[in-house]
């Protein structure tokens, strides 16, 4: 542009249209506006200084860039403290200029400790602090005391968060893990802090002759399930010359003021503690973590260290500075989340660690200073939504941080020990939300690549997820009271097909868990789970309607919910999560040879690939289905420009890569490169996430395309390759050595792979086995402007159950549905109780394993006989069992038949009369 523009701001695009019949209307989009050229930027020292806790917040209910707020923590921390722009809200805490005032600033009307896991979820457990210059005593009214300040003037960074406002006064906040410090400094002598909350669930107490503020919050969001009462503790530095309650903010028992005479430095130091247990626990974690004789610099340094740490974990050549924003937010949010709950109630010589718990009933009464919660021994994790988190964010810990990871997996097998179950949603507890129990293949593949934790208590809550009937619908999967009898999860369950996939990928974490535990443990149930839950895994064959070339949901009787010449895979919901048809057509990586093969093949399943990213996902509210009207995902798809390709949510991450599989892998590297190009950018306006960033799992899957791969098959131990997006990239392993990624030709044209060398030695497979990778050594990738035949070979794909050209037949049940016998119908809703049954067959069969489901526990058998006969007259013993028993009612347990053979007829004797609920014979 030259001389003209030097130096000025581009403040106005105009856009110019041709319309020869007169004004009309348009619509389009702007992309790829670039003003050079502009001086280097030197390098930071810190690696927490690229991280900006502002991106994603420029989003709303209607249209996501994130839906983040700009927490400062410690790294997987107790506590989030973050400014508020709306203290009212327990949901958008913090939006970045929607609700801008009339001079067109964002303004704060508090800074609050803070809990929350999503904005869909909400918060709980908050604390509000605001200052203020008020010349005497301040007007706690949220829009009377909230102040203007400018993004300029504003410090987000992962370990510290600073304002400067308007009128010259200055927040700062450092964090510990359930303390911060927060400094005011004053522009004159008027100096006040005001103590409030979202509402007046809780209570404060103000000692102003010793400077201290305690109190409780039972703020929580109708999200917020088994949310216990918060406890705080705070110390100023500078004498209180005024204090009480107030009136206009969040309610009379909540809301009050101190007034301080500030100094010369004109600052007033706060020292505040947070504990779930009660308020002297609360002043213990202050003593222990903010002593008076830390200073700020200090606090501030060492959070900014733990960040580093986790931050260095990976370096890069040939990143711009908006890459490297991008791409130490993307930790930053990936160890923002889950986060520690337990505390240590001894000392630091000798520490007890317990929590109160949000998963066990209350074993008493809140008090104002203590919790009627029960405590427990142990250190147990909360936030995260596994629907989400699975594919991505917890692959990443395995990865980056294995010894971390084994950590917060046994924090959330704690909640399995303390009240049964692992959250499916935990916010904390049992939230009632999403489709699947996915930590059960997140925790497998962390097992799988050896991280280290409680496995085989990890496995007995999978397995309870998997066999077992749950008692509330806040845990375990839906339908399971028919499903593993019918095979799918049907449309009597909202959801009923996303339940199914999502089981079936479960399963097959299951599935390979249990091998390895059999391998280490020779316990023969294990060997005996894993072939059951192997054969589950495959059944979304189930699922297919091969006449609309789509999944869809089908009644219990087999009927499927559309017609298949009526049906429509652009119409949401049904069926389907939060998507539609299209977006659960690839929903099989765990066997995605399997998955081609119910589309004619690799060609077929490339065919179908092609088509969803060319069929334009419109929003328009006619195909809106089972929602009623446009959801903010439907808007965000059809804003990727990418055909149906939705990656503002998680059912989409991993269709990129499903080419690899189709055996057109520079396809996937095309697509990865397109969207680590377009749809993380905007970091300095606020944006840079497309779609809800969820508990780390969007910047889980931008480091890992980064990096050039892609965990596609969760539980398979392995990564998909994709097409890595800098010249070079360092992963600093836990173990002491470093994975090595070099891509020297890299560009934003050369991003096509045209070889790949591991460790020196060609590898022409699109799959990177993680024991390879986690050793450390190199990749290096030889990268061009046109796609090459690289990977494409015959076993060049992914790996996947099926290993031919058939499509899977998974294991079926040989008896006659009902058959005469509550124990056949399909249901654990009924029961039996017998001395001996007969199982009629449709035809003879040979039963390799069969499957008894209790109906109360206490009442079924401990030992049996399973008999084959050929005429119902002479019987062989097949299987006998003694010593048995069911961990849970309606439960489902697998026994492989020891002497299999091809009979006409079955039958089940106990050792005594039993009760069950449902029995199968498996062929």
């Amino acid at each position: 542009i030259g001389a003209v523009a030097a130096g000025k701001t581009v403040d106005r695009i105009l856009v110019a249209y041709d319309s020869p019949k007169g004004p009309a209307q348009f619509r389009g989009w702007v992309d790829d506006i670039s003003i050079a050229p502009k001086a280097p930027e030197k390098p930071l020292t810190h690696l927490s200084d690229y991280a900006l806790t502002t991106r994603g917040t420029n989003s709303s209910g209607s249209f996501s860039r994130g839906n983040n707020f700009p927490a400062t923590a410690v790294p997987n921390g107790f506590n989030f403290w973050t400014p508020v722009t709306n203290a009212g809200s327990t949901d958008w805490l913090y939006q970045y200029a929607r609700a801008n005032n009339a001079d067109n600033l964002p303004t704060i009307q508090a800074f609050s400790a803070s809990h929350e896991p999503s904005p869909w979820m909400g918060d709980r457990q908050t604390f509000q602090v605001m200052p203020s210059t008020a010349a005497d005593v301040p007007n706690a009214s949220r829009t009377a005391r909230a102040l203007p300040f400018r993004h300029e003037k504003e410090t987000a960074r992962p370990y510290s968060y600073g304002v400067t406002f308007e009128n010259g006064l200055k927040t700062e906040i450092a964090p510990t893990d359930h303390a911060a410090v927060m400094r005011f400094t004053y522009p004159g002598e008027n100096a006040s802090v005001v103590f409030d909350n979202v509402n007046n669930n809780g209570g404060l107490t103000l000692d102003a002759g010793n400077g201290v503020v305690s109190g409780y919050s039972d703020v929580k969001s109708g999200g917020s399930a088994g949310a216990t009462r918060m406890f705080v503790y705070g110390v100023f530095d500078t004498p209180v010359s005024a204090s009480g309650k107030l009136d206009g903010g969040g309610g009379k028992d909540v809301t009050g003021y101190f007034r301080f005479k500030p100094g010369k430095d004109r600052t007033v130091t706060l020292r505040l503690a947070t504990s779930l247990i009660g308020v002297d626990q609360a002043k213990a974690n202050l003593d222990r973590e903010l002593p008076a004789s830390r200073s700020f610099g200090q606090i501030e340094r060492a959070a900014q260290a733990e960040w580093d740490d986790i931050l260095g974990r990976i370096e890069v050549e040939g990143a711009d500075r908006g890459q490297l924003t991008s791409l130490y937010s993307s930790l930053y949010r990936l160890y923002l989340y889950p986060n520690s709950s337990f505390e240590n109630t001894g000392t630091a010589a000798k520490p007890r660690y317990q929590y109160a718990s949000a998963f066990s009933p209350a074993t008493g009464e809140n008090t104002p200073t203590h919790t009627g919660a029960k405590i427990v021994d142990g250190k147990v994790y909360v936030n995260n939504g596994f629907w989400d988190t699975y594919r991505t964010t917890w692959p990443a810990y395995s990865l980056l941080t294995p010894k971390r990871a084994g950590t917060m997996v046994d924090g959330f097998v704690q909640q399995y020990k303390d009240g049964g179950w692992i959250s499916r949603w935990s916010s904390p507890g049992y939230a009632d939300l999403m489709t699947g129990t996915s930590s059960d293949v997140a925790f497998a593949d962390a097992y799988l690549k050896g991280v280290r934790f409680d496995a085989e208590a990890a496995y007995e809550a999978a397995l309870k997820n998997a066999t077992a009937v749950p008692p509330t619908s806040g845990v375990g999967r839906k339908g399971m009271s028919s499903s593993p009898f019918l095979g799918y999860t049907s449309t009597e369950t909202h959801e009923g097909l996303s339940w199914a996939l999502e089981g079936y990928l479960n399963d097959y974490g299951l599935a390979n868990m249990g091998k390895a535990l059999y391998a280490k443990t020779k316990k023969a149930r294990y060997k005996d789970e894993s072939e059951y839950f192997l054969h589950r895994a495959q059944g979304y064959v189930s699922l297919f309607d091969d006449k609309a070339g789509f999944f869809q949901g089908k009644d219990a009787n087999g009927k499927w919910r559309v017609p298949s010449d009526k049906y429509d895979p652009r119409i949401w919901g049904y069926d389907y999560t939060e998507t539609n048809g299209w977006g659960y057509a690839f929903t099989a990586p765990q066997d995605s040879r399997g998955l081609a093969n119910l589309y004619g093949g690799r060609a077929g399943l490339a065919k179908k690939l092609d088509t969803y990213f060319s069929t334009p996902e419109t929003a328009s509210p006619e195909f809106a289905g089972s929602y009623g009207g446009v959801i903010h995902e439907m808007t965000e798809a059809r804003d990727v420009r990418m055909g149906n390709y939705g990656h503002s949510n998680q059912v989409a991450h991993h269709v990129t890569y499903m080419y690899d599989a189709a055996g057109q892998p520079w396809k996937t590297q095309e697509k990865v490169r397109e969207v680590l190009s377009r749809l993380y950018t905007g970091s300095e306006i606020g944006q840079g996430y497309h779609g809800d960033e969820d508990n780390g799992e969007q910047s889980a899957w931008y480091l890992f395309s980064s990096l050039g791969f892609y965990p596609l098959v969760m539980g398979g131990s392995e990564y998909a390759v994709g097409s890595p997006q800098f010249t070079k990239a360092t992963v600093h392993l836990e173990n002491g050595r470093d994975l090595v990624v070099k891509a020297p030709r890299n560009s934003a044209r050369n991003v096509y792979v045209q070889g790949l060398k591991v460790n020196g030695k060609a590898w022409n497979s699109t799959a990177l086995p993680h024991s390879v990778l986690a050793k450390g050594g190199t990749l290096e990738f030889a990268m061009g402007a046109k796609p090459s035949a690289w990977g494409t070979g015959k076993n060049a794909a992914p790996s996947s159950i099926t290993k031919d050209d058939k499509v899977p037949t998974p294991r079926h049940d040989l008896t006659v549905p009902s058959g005469g016998t509550a124990l056949l119908d399909n249901t654990s809703t009924t029961e039996a109780t017998f001395e001996s049954v007969d199982l009629p067959v449709t035809e003879p069969g040979r039963a390799v394993q069969y499957t008894l489901t209790s109906s109360d526990r206490g009442k079924a058998p401990t030992g049996w006989v399973l008999q084959g006969s050929p005429d119902g007259e002479s019987w062989k013993d097949l299987d006998r069992r003694s010593g048995e028993s069911f961990s849970w009612d309606k439960q489902t347990r697998v026994f492989s038949v020891r002497t299999p053979g091809t009979y006409a007829h079955y039958r089940l004797v106990p050792d005594a009369k039993a009760t069950l609920a449902e029995v199968e014979l498996l062929s």
